[in-house]
This record gives C-alpha cells, structure tokens and sequence, in this order.
C-alpha cells in the first residue's frame, strides 16, 4: 500500500453552478452540480498529478455523500479518514458565474452554513496513522467557522507537529460560510504560528497583512519558508520562497470556468513540494520552476467545466510547458 505523503483537510461538497452567466439565482434557470470543496478538490488534484493524498473530511449519509466518496476513491484519494454525520447533509453552495466565469458564491438553498455535516468534523476521530506516515498537511480557513471543526483543525496543527509534517494554509476567504464573519480574522491569525507554507488571494494579502507583496509578508512572519499571493485573470502569481522572489504570469489558455482554479494551483505546487527536498528552494531557478509548473497546472484547469472534472494530468502540465517554453 501507498502511503499518503499529504493530508487535505477541510470541506467536501457540491458546487450547483448557475449554467448561465447571471447576477442573481433567481435569474438562473439550469444548474450543473459538480463536486468540490477546496481541499478536497487539493486531494483530488494531487492524486491525478502522481503525488499520494489523502482527504479528511465529514459528509452526510445520503446520495451527495456517497457520490463524492465514490469519486475520490476512484480519483485514488485515501478516504481512511473521512466522517459520515448520521443526519447532517452532505454541503451544497450555490455558484453563480460572471460572464468572464468568476465565480461568486450565493449561499446554501435556504440553510444555515453550520447545519451541514463539514461542520461536524470530530477532532476525536481524526486518524493518527496518517499524519504518522504524511509529509505535508494542507487545510483552508473554512471549517474555523464553527466550533467544533475548529476543534479538528487545532487537533490536527498539533499532530502535525507531533509528527513533524510541514503546514500549507490556503486562506480560501468566503465570508458566506460564516455566521459571524467578524471572528474570522482573529480566529485566521491564530493559525500563523503552525503555518510553514502560505496561499493568499490579492485580496486576502491586503486585508490580513495590509500589503500584496509575498516578501512583506514573509517578513511580517518570519518562519514562513513560501508565500503565494494569487491575483487571478491575466494577473501574474507571486511568491516569495526561501527568500527568492518573482512572479510567473499564467498561461494564455482558453478559459471557460475558473472554479477551483486556485486549489489546481496549489495542488501544483505540493507536487513540486513532493519532488524536491526543500533546501532545493534557495535555488532561485528551482522555486521560479515550482511555481510555473503550479501555474499550469491551475490554468488548465480552467478549460473546461468543474473544479476537480478538469484538472489535469502531470503529462497534460507538462505539456503545456514544453509548449511556451
């Protein structure tokens, strides 16, 4: 067996995407139901690119539950470490599209964010074998929301660090999952301290450390080995690893749906991660080529529907490479 050299943890749901660009769900008249969840996707993700993963995560007893199981598994996802609520339901958000394809989100059918089973995540029940054999953990900010997910998140900081794994925070900032997003900051900075490698959006950068620049950041948290600052479009990535500094631009593909785009993204990137020791960083042209590669990877995913359906192979990434190159 195969041990999982990563963790995701956090949210597993369904995106009921709005088939037609629209401003409010009212004006959408088809929606196409695509599994998602941005650690789940990271797992998923990572999977097809080659680098063992495992998800954890809680869901309901019921079909959108088991349709997402079947589809990690078959992704080749671990799913050791996944919950099953007795009557909680399996999440569903609502997505609305741009006609550029932004996403925007809308909420949640009628129901409040903290009724569905991801909120429900047990610390207790976390699964030690795996951080005993993973090398990485990667989590959102999402399940900080709710009280006792927040518990599983902070149980699985401190098993991380009992078992040394490095930490990868995605910020992944959605105030609609909150019910009193005023908490959000506060709970968000309490995680900087277990952090090693950092994702943001431009707008998350500026709103939790008053400046775009990965190298500021990195500054501002000094432990910090990588921080990534997204902007999204045709706005370069930025990073700041191990003190080297630039930024890739993404690639001129054709872009459909940008969903989940980001978690492609990173998931790139921990493959890189997986493929190097990280001493292999302080070279500049290293940790320039990490993030090209991840920047492929998340712009391939944008050519099609979906946010794990389109996320490519390793070969298609690098492909994708040897043709700009």
């Amino acid at each position: 067996m195969t041990h999982s050299r990563v963790i995701c943890l956090g949210e597993i749901l369904y995106d009921c995407l709005a088939v037609q660009p629209g401003d409010s769900v009212a004006a959408v008249q088809d929606w196409r139901y695509e599994p998602g969840g941005a650690p789940a996707n990271v797992a998923c993700a990572l999977a097809r690119l080659g680098t063992p993963a495992a998800f954890i995560g809680a869901m309901g007893r019921d079909r959108l539950g088991a349709d997402l199981l079947s589809l990690c598994q078959q992704r080749g996802v671990d799913c050791s470490g996944i919950q099953y609520h007795a009557t909680a339901p399996t999440r569903q958000v609502y997505v609305l599209r741009s006609p550029s394809g932004e996403p925007t989100f809308a909420g949640f059918g009628g129901r409040a964010p903290g009724e569905f089973a991801d909120a429900q995540l047990a610390a207790a029940q976390l699964p030690q074998q795996l951080f005993l054999q993973a090398d990485y953990l990667v989590l959102g900010t999402l399940l900080l929301a709710y009280p006792q997910s927040r518990a599983a998140v902070h149980h699985a900081l401190e098993l991380a660090e009992n078992y040394r794994l490095k930490v990868v925070l995605d910020v992944n900032w959605r105030p609609v999952f909150w019910p009193d997003p005023s908490l959000a900051p506060g709970l968000i900075q309490s995680l900087w301290e277990s952090v090693d490698f950092l994702k943001l959006s431009v707008a998350e950068a500026q709103w939790l450390f008053g400046t775009t620049d990965p190298g500021a950041i990195a500054a501002q948290l000094d432990h910090l080995e990588g921080v990534l600052v997204t902007a999204g479009g045709d706005a370069p990535v930025r990073y700041c690893l191990s003190d080297n500094e630039g930024c890739v631009p993404p690639f001129p593909v054709a872009v459909q749906d940008t969903t989940g785009a980001g978690d492609a993204f990173l998931a790139g990137f921990v493959h890189q991660l997986n493929q190097h020791q990280l001493a292999d960083f302080l070279d500049p042209d290293c940790a320039r080529t990490a993030v090209t590669y991840a920047t492929a990877v998340g712009s391939l995913t944008t050519t099609q529907l979906g946010a794990i359906a389109a996320q490519p192979t390793a070969e298609a990434a690098i492909a994708l490479l040897a043709s700009q190159s």
